[in-house]
C-alpha cells in the first residue's frame, strides 16, 4: 500500500519574487509574516472581503517566499530603510526576523538589465551570471524555480515580477512568435530581462504576475508559450495610486457629460524606482501606461500630460498633483485640483497578495493564458480595453461569483 503521508503533497504556495530586496517584496514578506502572527490586519487585501473571500483562497500560512535580486544587502537591511522613513513598523520587524532570515536564504542571484549594468550595488554573483550566453541564463533562472518548488513540496509556485523600470524597447520580429524567441535568445540576440524571467517561470511551470511596465510574458510569443504550457499570467504595471484615482474619477466626467479639456498630472517619487526613472528611456515605459487609461476614458482629443521626477528625500513615498480642466453647460470652463501622498510600497504589496492568490486559483481550475479579470490591478492590463476601474472592478466581482461555491 502506498503511505498516504508520502503521496499527499504540500498545500503551500512558493512565491517567487524577482527583486526579492526592493521596497515592495519587503514590504510584502514583512506584511505576510506579520499577518501570520497577528500582529496586523489585513487592510488593503481585496480578496479577504466578500465575494473573493468565499473562494477558498491561499491561506497567509501556507505562503513560502523565494527569489531573485541582483543587489547586495539583506532582506533586513531593507526592512531597516523602510522603518526609518515610516513604512514598517519597528516593531513587526523585530518580531519577524526569522521569517526574514529564512527568506533571505532563499535569495538567488538575478539577472542585470543592460541599463543596470553600472550599478556598484550589484552582487558579484549577478555580474558572474552576466558572463552567461541568454540560453544558460534562462535555464539557471528556472531551474532555480523548480529547485524552490522540490525543495519546499510546493504544490505551486506563483512568479511576480517586481524589479525596476526598464528602458522601452519597441516591438521587435523575434517576439512574433515561440520559435523566433527560441532562436533569438540561442543566437544570444539581446531580449529584455523580463521576458527573460518570464520565459524561465512558464518553463518552470509556474504562473507569472508582471507588477510593472515592463513587457513581461505581454509578447506574443510569451503569450503563445503560456497558452501551449497551459498557464495563467497577468500584467502589467500595478495601480497604486494616480491612475488608480485617474480610472476611479475620469468616469464621472464622461458619465455626466462634462467635457475634459486638459489633465495635467505631476508625480514626484523617491525610492529606487524613482532613481530608475531619472533615465528618460526607462522614464518613457512608465509614461506610456500612466497616460493611456485616461485617453482611452475621455477620447484623444482632451490633452493630457503626465510629468514624473525623481526626488531622492521622498524615498518610499509618493506625491501626485492633477489639475482638470473641464467644461460644464453653457460653456463654462471649470477645475478640480487634488494631490495624492502614499506609500509606494504600502500600496502595492496588498495588491500583489491579491495577485498571487488570483492566478494560484485560476491555475488551479486549469485556467491559462492572459486572466483579463484582474484588469482593475493594472495600469496597462492586457487584453482589456476597458480602463473605467469601476467596470474593471465589476468583472472581477463577476469572475468571483461565478466561481464561488453555490
Amino acid at each position: 500500500m502506498v503511505d498516504e503521508s508520502e503521496s499527499v503533497r504540500s498545500p503551500s504556495l512558493g512565491v517567487w519574487l524577482i527583486g526579492a530586496r526592493g521596497s515592495i517584496a519587503s514590504s510584502l514578506a514583512y506584511g505576510i509574516f506579520g499577518l501570520r502572527q497577528g500582529l496586523i490586519d489585513p487592510i488593503g487585501i481585496a480578496t479577504e472581503v466578500a465575494p473573493f473571500n468565499a473562494l477558498g483562497l491561499r491561506a497567509f500560512d501556507d505562503i513560502v517566499f523565494g527569489g531573485h535580486e541582483i543587489s547586495n544587502g539583506t532582506l533586513s537591511s531593507s526592512a531597516v530603510e523602510l522603518v526609518r522613513h515610516g513604512i514598517l513598523p519597528r516593531d513587526l520587524v523585530a518580531a519577524c526576523s526569522g521569517d526574514a532570515a529564512a527568506l533571505d536564504a532563499r535569495i538567488r542571484p538575478g539577472l542585470l538589465d543592460v541599463a543596470d549594468s553600472g550599478d556598484a550595488h550589484v552582487n558579484s554573483e549577478t555580474l558572474a551570471l552576466g558572463g552567461l550566453s541568454q540560453r544558460a541564463k534562462v535555464e539557471r533562472l528556472r531551474d532555480d524555480i523548480i529547485h524552490f518548488r522540490e525543495e519546499h513540496g510546493l504544490e505551486r509556485v506563483v512568479v511576480v515580477y517586481l524589479a525596476s523600470t526598464e528602458p522601452w524597447t519597441d516591438e521587435r520580429e523575434s517576439w512574433a512568435d515561440l520559435a523566433r524567441l527560441d532562436a533569438a535568445i540561442d543566437a544570444n540576440d539581446e531580449t529584455p530581462a523580463s521576458c527573460l524571467y518570464a520565459y524561465a517561470a512558464l518553463r518552470a511551470g509556474a504562473p507569472f504576475v508582471n507588477f510593472t511596465p515592463n513587457r513581461g510574458a505581454s509578447i506574443p510569443a510569451l503569450r503563445q508559450l503560456a497558452e501551449e504550457v497551459r498557464l495563467p499570467h497577468c500584467g502589467n504595471d500595478g495601480k497604486t495610486g494616480e491612475t488608480l484615482l485617474k480610472s476611479s474619477l475620469a468616469p464621472m466626467f464622461a458619465a455626466r457629460a462634462l467635457r475634459v479639456l486638459s489633465w495635467q498630472g505631476y508625480n514626484m517619487l523617491g525610492n529606487k524606482d524613482g532613481a530608475s526613472l531619472a533615465d528618460p528611456v526607462r522614464l518613457r515605459s512608465k509614461q506610456r501606461s500612466k497616460d493611456a487609461p485616461l485617453r482611452a476614458i475621455l477620447g484623444d482629443e482632451t490633452h493630457t500630460s503626465v510629468g514624473i521626477d525623481y526626488v531622492p528625500s521622498l524615498h518610499d513615498w509618493k506625491t501626485a498633483m492633477d489639475f482638470v480642466h473641464f467644461q460644464g453647460f453653457l460653456g463654462a470652463k471649470m477645475t478640480l485640483q487634488f494631490t495624492w501622498t502614499g506609500s509606494d510600497s504600502a500600496l502595492a504589496a496588498p495588491l500583489v497578495i491579491d495577485l498571487v492568490r488570483l492566478a494560484d486559483f485560476a491555475a488551479a481550475r486549469g485556467e491559462f493564458g492572459v486572466m483579463p479579470q484582474t484588469a482593475c490591478f493594472f495600469k496597462s492590463p492586457l487584453e482589456c480595453d476597458v480602463h473605467d476601474f469601476h467596470a474593471q472592478f465589476q468583472s472581477l466581482v463577476a469572475y468571483a461569483l461565478e466561481r464561488a461555491p453555490k
